[in-house]
């Protein structure tokens, strides 16, 4: 698991530890967006920038 653009975008520098004895959460979900694309449909957002984005929104939030 890579959690580059994650860690960037909140600007942590420490590493991150998992226990791979335990469950990790949610079963693997795969989507495709192949039958998106014949359609002519493209994502018009990076993951970087999304990641960005939605960081952002939520630091904004008053809690």
């Amino acid at each position: 698991m890579n959690n580059y653009f994650s860690r960037r975008s909140v600007g942590f520098e420490g590493e991150f530890a998992f226990d791979d004895s335990k469950p990790d959460g949610t079963p693997r979900k795969l989507m495709n967006v192949g039958k998106l694309a014949t359609l002519g449909w493209h994502a018009q957002t990076s993951l970087p920038a999304g990641i960005d984005k939605t960081y952002q929104a939520f630091k904004e939030i008053s809690w």
